[in-house]
Protein backbone atom coordinates (compact mmCIF):
# COMPACT_ATOMS: atom_id res chain seq x y z
CA UNK A 1 0.00 0.00 0.00
CA UNK A 2 2.93 2.20 0.14
CA UNK A 3 2.78 4.86 -2.58
CA UNK A 4 4.52 8.11 -3.48
CA UNK A 5 1.95 10.81 -3.89
CA UNK A 6 2.24 14.39 -5.71
CA UNK A 7 3.40 15.43 -2.64
CA UNK A 8 6.00 13.37 -2.19
CA UNK A 9 4.27 11.55 1.09
CA UNK A 10 4.63 8.31 1.34
CA UNK A 11 2.19 5.83 3.24
CA UNK A 12 3.09 4.06 5.98
CA UNK A 13 4.02 0.43 6.32
CA UNK A 14 5.84 -2.21 7.20
CA UNK A 15 9.05 -0.98 5.68
CA UNK A 16 8.26 2.56 6.80
CA UNK A 17 7.47 2.74 10.57
CA UNK A 18 4.83 5.03 12.13
CA UNK A 19 7.54 6.73 14.17
CA UNK A 20 7.13 10.56 14.50
CA UNK A 21 3.76 10.19 12.74
CA UNK A 22 0.35 12.23 13.68
CA UNK A 23 -2.21 9.93 14.82
CA UNK A 24 -5.71 11.44 15.94
CA UNK A 25 -7.99 9.18 18.54
CA UNK A 26 -11.61 10.25 19.56
CA UNK A 27 -13.26 9.05 22.64
CA UNK A 28 -9.88 8.95 24.20
CA UNK A 29 -10.12 9.76 27.87
CA UNK A 30 -10.94 6.30 28.80
CA UNK A 31 -11.53 2.60 27.62
CA UNK A 32 -10.12 1.32 24.60
CA UNK A 33 -9.01 4.47 22.98
CA UNK A 34 -7.38 5.78 26.30
CA UNK A 35 -5.25 2.32 26.02
CA UNK A 36 -4.96 2.78 22.25
CA UNK A 37 -3.36 6.38 22.64
CA UNK A 38 -0.85 4.97 24.96
CA UNK A 39 -0.32 2.38 22.95
CA UNK A 40 0.59 4.73 19.74
CA UNK A 41 2.57 6.92 21.84
CA UNK A 42 4.93 3.65 23.00
CA UNK A 43 6.02 3.11 19.04
CA UNK A 44 6.87 6.59 18.55
CA UNK A 45 3.79 8.57 17.53
CA UNK A 46 2.72 11.94 18.15
CA UNK A 47 -0.73 11.59 19.96
CA UNK A 48 -3.69 13.89 20.15
CA UNK A 49 -6.54 12.71 22.20
CA UNK A 50 -9.65 13.97 21.42
CA UNK A 51 -13.04 13.87 23.36
CA UNK A 52 -15.41 15.04 26.07
CA UNK A 53 -13.87 15.00 29.56
CA UNK A 54 -11.42 17.49 29.40
CA UNK A 55 -9.59 16.57 32.85
CA UNK A 56 -9.76 12.98 32.39
CA UNK A 57 -7.87 13.67 29.17
CA UNK A 58 -5.30 15.54 30.07
CA UNK A 59 -4.63 12.69 33.02
CA UNK A 60 -4.46 9.94 30.13
CA UNK A 61 -1.82 12.07 28.13
CA UNK A 62 0.36 13.12 31.15
CA UNK A 63 1.56 9.44 30.53
CA UNK A 64 2.12 9.52 27.22
CA UNK A 65 6.06 9.42 26.43
CA UNK A 66 5.87 11.03 23.04
CA UNK A 67 4.46 14.45 22.51
CA UNK A 68 0.51 15.17 22.97
CA UNK A 69 -2.26 17.35 22.90
CA UNK A 70 -5.43 17.09 24.51
CA UNK A 71 -8.68 18.60 22.67
CA UNK A 72 -12.13 18.51 24.18
CA UNK A 73 -14.56 17.95 21.30
CA UNK A 74 -18.07 16.75 20.66
CA UNK A 75 -17.75 14.57 17.69
CA UNK A 76 -21.49 15.14 16.23
CA UNK A 77 -20.10 19.20 16.14
CA UNK A 78 -18.68 19.11 12.75
CA UNK A 79 -17.15 22.85 13.70
CA UNK A 80 -15.16 21.57 16.70
CA UNK A 81 -13.86 19.12 14.67
CA UNK A 82 -13.13 21.60 11.83
CA UNK A 83 -11.10 23.24 15.42
CA UNK A 84 -9.79 20.24 16.11
CA UNK A 85 -8.20 19.21 12.84
CA UNK A 86 -6.47 22.91 12.63
CA UNK A 87 -5.00 22.45 16.47
CA UNK A 88 -3.43 19.18 15.06
CA UNK A 89 -1.99 20.35 12.12
CA UNK A 90 -0.77 23.75 13.55
CA UNK A 91 0.69 22.04 16.78
CA UNK A 92 1.67 18.33 15.99
CA UNK A 93 1.96 18.21 12.24
CA UNK A 94 -0.93 16.67 9.81
CA UNK A 95 -2.58 13.17 10.85
CA UNK A 96 -1.11 10.23 9.77
CA UNK A 97 -3.59 7.59 11.46
CA UNK A 98 -7.36 8.49 12.54
CA UNK A 99 -9.11 6.28 14.93
CA UNK A 100 -12.72 7.37 15.07
CA UNK A 101 -13.61 5.43 18.57
CA UNK A 102 -15.85 7.41 20.17
CA UNK A 103 -19.00 5.84 20.97
CA UNK A 104 -21.82 5.42 23.54
CA UNK A 105 -24.80 3.03 24.17
CA UNK A 106 -28.12 3.03 25.77
CA UNK A 107 -30.07 0.00 27.01
CA UNK A 108 -33.80 -0.47 27.11
CA UNK A 109 -36.84 -1.46 25.07
CA UNK A 110 -37.22 0.53 22.37
CA UNK A 111 -40.22 1.68 22.82
CA UNK A 112 -39.59 3.10 25.96
CA UNK A 113 -36.10 4.76 25.12
CA UNK A 114 -36.43 8.38 24.98
CA UNK A 115 -36.08 9.58 21.62
CA UNK A 116 -33.37 11.97 21.98
CA UNK A 117 -31.46 9.20 23.78
CA UNK A 118 -31.54 6.77 20.79
CA UNK A 119 -31.05 9.92 18.40
CA UNK A 120 -27.88 10.39 20.35
CA UNK A 121 -26.35 6.79 20.21
CA UNK A 122 -26.65 7.08 16.53
CA UNK A 123 -25.12 10.51 16.11
CA UNK A 124 -22.45 9.66 18.31
CA UNK A 125 -21.50 6.74 17.06
CA UNK A 126 -22.75 6.59 13.28
CA UNK A 127 -22.56 10.93 12.64
CA UNK A 128 -19.50 11.46 14.74
CA UNK A 129 -17.74 9.09 12.75
CA UNK A 130 -18.12 10.36 9.44
CA UNK A 131 -17.93 14.24 10.98
CA UNK A 132 -14.44 12.61 12.16
CA UNK A 133 -13.22 11.16 9.06
CA UNK A 134 -14.92 13.98 6.92
CA UNK A 135 -12.86 16.82 9.03
CA UNK A 136 -9.48 15.00 8.43
CA UNK A 137 -9.35 13.64 5.45
CA UNK A 138 -7.30 16.27 4.11
CA UNK A 139 -4.58 15.79 6.32
CA UNK A 140 -4.99 12.12 5.57
CA UNK A 141 -4.85 13.08 1.73
CA UNK A 142 -1.43 14.81 2.26
CA UNK A 143 0.36 11.90 4.42
CA UNK A 144 -1.27 8.95 2.60
CA UNK A 145 -2.84 7.97 5.88
CA UNK A 146 -4.67 5.47 7.88
CA UNK A 147 -8.50 5.49 8.88
CA UNK A 148 -9.79 3.21 11.35
CA UNK A 149 -13.39 2.87 12.42
CA UNK A 150 -13.97 1.07 15.31
CA UNK A 151 -17.24 -1.01 14.78
CA UNK A 152 -18.12 -3.89 16.40
CA UNK A 153 -19.28 -7.90 16.71
CA UNK A 154 -23.07 -5.87 17.62
CA UNK A 155 -22.79 -5.29 13.92
CA UNK A 156 -23.05 -9.03 13.32
CA UNK A 157 -26.30 -9.92 14.75
CA UNK A 158 -28.21 -7.17 16.78
CA UNK A 159 -29.28 -7.72 20.08
CA UNK A 160 -32.53 -6.67 21.57
CA UNK A 161 -32.55 -4.11 24.09
CA UNK A 162 -29.61 -2.18 21.98
CA UNK A 163 -31.57 -1.49 19.00
CA UNK A 164 -29.61 2.14 18.48
CA UNK A 165 -26.12 0.60 19.33
CA UNK A 166 -26.37 -2.49 17.29
CA UNK A 167 -28.13 -0.08 14.46
CA UNK A 168 -25.08 2.49 14.69
CA UNK A 169 -22.40 -0.05 14.68
CA UNK A 170 -23.90 -1.63 11.77
CA UNK A 171 -23.99 1.59 10.07
CA UNK A 172 -20.48 2.57 11.15
CA UNK A 173 -19.11 -0.71 9.27
CA UNK A 174 -21.03 0.46 5.82
CA UNK A 175 -19.86 3.68 6.23
CA UNK A 176 -16.44 2.53 6.37
CA UNK A 177 -16.59 0.12 3.93
CA UNK A 178 -18.30 2.51 1.41
CA UNK A 179 -15.46 5.49 2.19
CA UNK A 180 -12.53 2.64 1.72
CA UNK A 181 -13.23 2.94 -2.34
CA UNK A 182 -13.43 6.29 -2.52
CA UNK A 183 -10.55 7.10 -1.20
CA UNK A 184 -8.06 4.31 -1.57
CA UNK A 185 -7.20 5.87 -5.10
CA UNK A 186 -5.58 8.85 -3.25
CA UNK A 187 -3.76 6.45 -1.37
CA UNK A 188 -5.37 6.82 2.49
CA UNK A 189 -6.31 3.06 3.46
CA UNK A 190 -9.52 2.41 5.70
CA UNK A 191 -9.83 -0.24 7.94
CA UNK A 192 -12.68 -1.41 9.96
CA UNK A 193 -12.18 -2.95 14.27
CA UNK A 194 -14.14 -5.48 15.05
CA UNK A 195 -14.11 -5.67 18.95
CA UNK A 196 -15.91 -7.91 21.31
CA UNK A 197 -16.31 -8.30 25.34
CA UNK A 198 -13.96 -5.84 26.19
CA UNK A 199 -13.32 -5.45 29.27
CA UNK A 200 -14.39 -1.10 29.48
CA UNK A 201 -16.46 0.53 31.95
CA UNK A 202 -19.42 -0.34 29.27
CA UNK A 203 -19.40 -3.76 30.44
CA UNK A 204 -18.86 -4.21 34.02
CA UNK A 205 -22.13 -5.20 35.22
CA UNK A 206 -22.75 -7.18 32.28
CA UNK A 207 -24.09 -10.27 33.91
CA UNK A 208 -26.71 -7.73 35.81
CA UNK A 209 -28.76 -7.63 32.36
CA UNK A 210 -30.93 -10.69 32.20
CA UNK A 211 -30.80 -10.71 28.35
CA UNK A 212 -27.52 -9.60 27.61
CA UNK A 213 -25.88 -12.13 30.20
CA UNK A 214 -28.33 -15.08 29.01
CA UNK A 215 -26.32 -14.09 25.13
CA UNK A 216 -23.04 -14.02 26.74
CA UNK A 217 -24.03 -17.30 28.47
CA UNK A 218 -25.17 -19.25 25.32
CA UNK A 219 -21.70 -18.63 23.55
CA UNK A 220 -18.87 -20.72 23.14
CA UNK A 221 -16.28 -20.74 26.37
CA UNK A 222 -13.93 -18.87 24.19
CA UNK A 223 -16.21 -16.24 22.91
CA UNK A 224 -17.35 -15.54 26.80
CA UNK A 225 -13.33 -14.18 27.69
CA UNK A 226 -13.67 -10.47 28.60
CA UNK A 227 -10.41 -8.94 26.43
CA UNK A 228 -8.67 -6.12 28.62
CA UNK A 229 -8.85 -2.54 26.93
CA UNK A 230 -4.51 -3.28 26.84
CA UNK A 231 -4.75 -6.56 24.88
CA UNK A 232 -7.56 -4.61 22.13
CA UNK A 233 -5.08 -1.72 22.18
CA UNK A 234 -2.46 -4.25 21.27
CA UNK A 235 -4.48 -5.35 18.72
CA UNK A 236 -5.29 -2.36 17.19
CA UNK A 237 -1.65 -1.24 17.08
CA UNK A 238 -0.25 -4.24 15.03
CA UNK A 239 -3.46 -3.80 12.28
CA UNK A 240 -2.26 0.00 12.03
CA UNK A 241 0.74 -0.78 11.19
CA UNK A 242 -0.01 -2.82 8.25
CA UNK A 243 -2.83 -0.44 7.43
CA UNK A 244 -5.18 -3.65 7.66
CA UNK A 245 -8.31 -3.60 6.22
CA UNK A 246 -9.83 -5.56 8.64
CA UNK A 247 -8.76 -5.94 12.61
CA UNK A 248 -10.03 -8.41 14.92
CA UNK A 249 -10.31 -7.70 18.52
CA UNK A 250 -9.92 -10.93 19.59
CA UNK A 251 -8.12 -12.52 16.11
CA UNK A 252 -10.70 -15.55 16.18
CA UNK A 253 -13.21 -13.31 15.26
CA UNK A 254 -12.41 -13.64 11.41
CA UNK A 255 -13.94 -16.86 11.00
CA UNK A 256 -17.24 -15.90 12.02
CA UNK A 257 -17.59 -13.34 8.86
CA UNK A 258 -18.72 -16.21 6.61
CA UNK A 259 -21.26 -17.24 9.46
CA UNK A 260 -22.45 -14.22 9.67
CA UNK A 261 -26.05 -14.67 8.01
CA UNK A 262 -26.87 -17.04 10.81
CA UNK A 263 -25.98 -14.98 13.91
CA UNK A 264 -29.14 -12.72 13.51
CA UNK A 265 -31.58 -15.65 14.03
CA UNK A 266 -29.58 -17.41 16.65
CA UNK A 267 -29.04 -14.31 18.78
CA UNK A 268 -33.39 -13.88 18.20
CA UNK A 269 -33.64 -17.16 19.64
CA UNK A 270 -31.89 -16.74 22.73
CA UNK A 271 -32.94 -13.11 23.41
CA UNK A 272 -37.00 -14.44 22.81
CA UNK A 273 -36.58 -16.72 25.51
CA UNK A 274 -35.33 -14.22 28.07
CA UNK A 275 -37.48 -11.60 27.14
CA UNK A 276 -40.27 -14.16 27.41
CA UNK A 277 -39.73 -14.42 31.00
CA UNK A 278 -39.21 -11.23 31.83
CA UNK A 279 -41.92 -8.45 32.64
CA UNK A 280 -42.26 -5.01 31.16
CA UNK A 281 -41.50 -3.83 34.56
CA UNK A 282 -38.09 -5.67 35.02
CA UNK A 283 -36.97 -4.54 31.55
CA UNK A 284 -38.02 -0.89 31.99
CA UNK A 285 -35.67 -0.56 35.02
CA UNK A 286 -32.80 -1.58 32.77
CA UNK A 287 -33.32 1.58 30.09
CA UNK A 288 -30.95 4.41 30.37
CA UNK A 289 -27.45 5.18 28.81
CA UNK A 290 -25.19 3.32 29.96
CA UNK A 291 -20.97 3.59 31.34
CA UNK A 292 -19.30 6.76 32.65
CA UNK A 293 -18.36 7.48 29.69
CA UNK A 294 -21.87 7.23 28.13
CA UNK A 295 -23.33 9.70 31.03
CA UNK A 296 -20.46 12.07 30.45
CA UNK A 297 -21.71 12.74 26.73
CA UNK A 298 -24.77 12.39 27.64
CA UNK A 299 -25.20 14.93 30.67
CA UNK A 300 -23.21 17.37 28.39
CA UNK A 301 -25.66 16.99 25.79
CA UNK A 302 -28.40 17.35 27.75
CA UNK A 303 -27.12 20.45 29.19
CA UNK A 304 -26.35 22.14 26.30
CA UNK A 305 -30.05 21.33 24.78
CA UNK A 306 -31.87 22.08 27.50
CA UNK A 307 -33.76 18.29 27.44
CA UNK A 308 -35.54 18.27 30.59
CA UNK A 309 -35.38 14.43 31.59
CA UNK A 310 -31.55 12.98 31.28
CA UNK A 311 -31.73 9.31 30.62
CA UNK A 312 -29.62 7.01 32.43
CA UNK A 313 -29.20 9.06 35.76
CA UNK A 314 -31.33 6.49 37.15
CA UNK A 315 -28.83 3.70 37.24
CA UNK A 316 -25.24 2.64 36.79
CA UNK A 317 -25.59 0.32 33.85
CA UNK A 318 -23.36 -0.68 31.14
CA UNK A 319 -23.37 -1.75 27.62
CA UNK A 320 -21.26 -4.38 25.64
CA UNK A 321 -18.77 -3.80 23.32
CA UNK A 322 -19.83 -6.73 21.36
CA UNK A 323 -23.12 -8.94 20.98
Amino acid sequence: MDRVGDSGARAFGQDAPPRGRVAVVTGAARGVGRALAERLSGIGLRVALVGREEETLHRAAASLPSPSICIEADVTDRAALDRAAQQVADRLGPASVLVANAGIAAGGPFSRTPAELWQRVIDVNLIGSANTARAFLPQLGRTRGYFLQIASTAAFGSAPMMSAYCASKAGAESFAQALRGEVEPDGIAVGIAYLHWTGTDMISGIDDHPVLRALRQNQPWFARRVHSPAQVADWLTAGIIRRAHHIYAPPWLRWCQPLRPLFPALVSRTARRELRARSSGELATDTGVLGAGGHADWNAHAGRTHVGHRPGEQDGGTAPTGL
